[in-house]
């Protein structure tokens, strides 16, 4: 379904990725996986047209979306939950869902998947007319994975899902996540919480300093020595 083939990112003179390569397949879930500023951010950014790359080439369902625009991205069916939520704070749960679904058509598909949200996510249903900048931090990423969905994409990407939430909430998010690939939606998360992570996944890619310096299913990962001592402390919990 997606295909990077030898992206190459810059951020002002800074390589942050060097020659990265990776597919996912429909139906999948892929995790992304690394320490702090290895580039895992920026390859989700650069799929998703937000970040242009220097060289390299990107394709989804064999089209060729390099130099498309994140607008043309999106409109292709890929969508991007963002690190750090980044819902629209001034605008209430409702309105950031109408943002999610804003280059559709089908109105009473979009009011369908608005109730269905609804009822995966009973806490946004209540809060539906509040501004989403009062929410507290779990209810803002299943705000943001909600306007995400109301996209309809083929394909969703996930920037660390889990950061700053309590534990029982991440619990929920990632239940909330295998759910959506288990519906037939096609998943690329990048974590930090290695384990959790690779427990989910069908495959997985190590990224360290730009590159990608393994790769294998979730279980070939974490039984890996490297993984476990550089990710995983040393055990398999």
């Amino acid at each position: 379904m997606l295909e990077v083939h030898n992206l190459v990112c810059r951020y002002g003179k800074v390589e942050a990725l060097k020659r990265i390569s990776l597919s996912v397949k429909q139906g999948q879930f892929v995790a992304l996986i690394g320490a702090n500023g290895a580039g895992k951010s920026t390859t989700l950014r650069a799929i998703s047209g937000v970040l242009p790359s220097v060289s390299g080439q990107l394709l989804f369902e064999g089209k060729d979306i390099t130099r498309c625009s994140a607008q043309q991205i999106l409109a292709e069916g890929i969508s991007h939950c963002p690190e750090g939520r980044r819902v629209f704070p001034e605008m209430t749960v409702d309105e950031n869902l109408d943002m999610g679904a804003y280059l559709r058509k089908d109105s009473a598909g979009v009011a369908a998947d608005r109730e269905r949200i609804f009822g995966m996510f009973p806490r946004l249903a209540e809060r539906r007319r509040q501004v989403a900048g009062t929410l507290s931090g779990g209810e803002q990423q299943m705000l943001a994975i909600s306007r995400a969905i109301m996209s309809k994409p083929k394909l969703m990407m996930f920037d660390e899902p889990s950061l700053g939430l309590a534990p029982n909430i991440v619990e929920q998010v990632f239940d909330i996540i295998d759910n959506i690939r288990k519906a037939g939606t096609t998943v690329l998360m990048v974590e930090q919480n290695a384990y959790s992570a690779l427990e989910m996944c069908d495959y997985a890619y190590l990224i360290e300093a730009g590159t990608i310096v393994l790769s294998g299913t979730g279980e070939e990962l974490i039984d890996n020595k490297h993984i476990r001592a550089a990710y995983l402390g040393g055990s398999t919990h």
